[in-house]
């Protein structure tokens, strides 16, 4: 067996970086393991897209068509007011998944993520309910002890696993330095479709407090997603003071808001997170590495954390690959040819944050061509 082959790489995140980063690993002839902390795959998340040079490696895995047939079939959306009524509406974009003439698709979290883990050879193992507790480098590789108590050696660790990344604290330590907060929280679950929505997203404003609801494709069920301001401090940790906190924050609102709060309670993928930017000058430490939100998390202002993390972790493997007993020289070009890429995604946070981004032609005017320049801003070598 080949030096290349018998490399074996610990994965922290199954969600969309983490399969990707290993189906590509596998197609290398590396050994990939993937740890992920919940007890099995993440239900529920927003609404998001994969575009540009993402899209091509999703060709290239053979699941673009298994996307496409999970892809959103918004139309349009809408801007209301407490009462319901209507402020303006535009059918040429909506505001998860942006222009409808992009090449892009739009599709639920969960469903790509069920994807790209579908989509990995059998062999491929992966541990569910566990996490890394503590890692030590050797001479010759990693001992990592898990939360279970379980101890294992790899040759290399790669956290996947995303903004709040566990692994990026152990490899690091303190957050502080690396995120770029927004200030902003978010809470996205799924509902019943009380609201009578068809292929359409609504958002409505009230003072600092917003909401915005969408279609599932079948238009049976609706993502809500509450916002509001709040610093990263001031999210609870735990499930019961995180739907309080929503419930206080957004119960003067109108439209059909208290029962899409009643609603809150009872689902299963709620979650409540912060948006922010990791910013970090470097994304690799002897022989630990990060990938997408973990390393450069853009923020849901882009619209762009999926394909960074697709993309990402196609580079990192293809680098592996091509000097399998030199990870520091494949981890140093791995930096260098993402950079360029994540720092003209970050930059689109910017400019969908401007108070504009309600004119439609502040979109397709500013916004939309800095979306198409910063998909493809990477070259992508070996992909067909």
């Amino acid at each position: 067996m080949t030096e290349q082959q018998a490399r074996t790489v610990l994965i922290a995140g199954a969600s969309i970086a983490g399969p990707a980063l290993a189906w590509w690993l596998h197609h290398h002839g590396f050994t990939p393991v993937l740890v992920e902390k919940a007890l099995a795959p993440r239900p529920g998340g927003h609404a998001i897209d994969v575009r540009g040079a993402a899209l091509r490696i999703m060709r290239a895995m053979g699941l673009a068509e298994q996307a496409e047939a999970k892809r959103m079939r918004m139309k349009g959306v809408s801007e209301i007011d407490r009462d319901g009524v209507e402020l303006w509406r535009s059918e040429e974009f909506t505001i998860s998944g942006g222009s409808f003439s992009l090449d892009s698709i739009e599709i639920l979290r969960d469903d790509l993520s069920r994807i790209l883990v579908g989509g990995l050879p059998g062999d491929v193992e992966i541990i569910y309910g566990d996490s890394i507790a503590e890692y030590q480098e050797t001479a010759t590789g990693i001992d990592v002890t898990f939360a279970s108590g379980k101890v294992r050696g790899f040759d290399l660790i790669v956290g996947a696993d995303g903004l709040p990344s566990a692994l990026r604290k152990l490899i690091f330590g303190s957050d502080e330095a690396w995120l770029r907060p927004f200030d902003v929280a978010v809470a996205p679950f799924t509902a019943p479709n009380t609201v009578g929505l068809a292929d359409w997203q609504l958002t409505y404003k009230d003072g600092e407090e917003g909401c915005s609801v969408y279609t599932a494709p079948d238009n049976r069920t609706v993502r809500v997603n509450f916002s509001f301001p709040a610093k990263l401090a001031e999210v609870p940790a735990d499930r019961a003071g995180q739907i309080e906190l929503v419930r206080r924050r957004c119960a003067h609102m109108g439209w059909h808001v208290p029962e899409l709060l009643e609603a809150m309670a009872d689902a299963r993928d709620f979650y409540l997170g912060s948006f922010a930017q990791v910013k970090m000058p470097h994304w690799t430490k002897g022989r630990a590495a990060l990938v997408g939100d973990a390393a450069y998390c853009p923020s849901p202002y882009t619209g762009q954390g999926t394909s960074l993390a697709i993309v990402g972790g196609y580079v990192l493997a293809w680098e592996l690959a091509q000097t399998p007993s030199d990870h520091a020289g494949a981890f140093a070009r791995y930096e260098a040819r993402m950079r360029p890429f994540v720092d003209e995604n970050h930059a689109i946070a910017d400019l969908t944050r401007d108070e504009r981004l309600a004119d439609p032609a502040y979109y397709t005017g500013v916004v939309e061509p800095a979306l198409e320049k910063a998909k493809d801003a990477i070259e992508l070598e070996g992909l067909a």
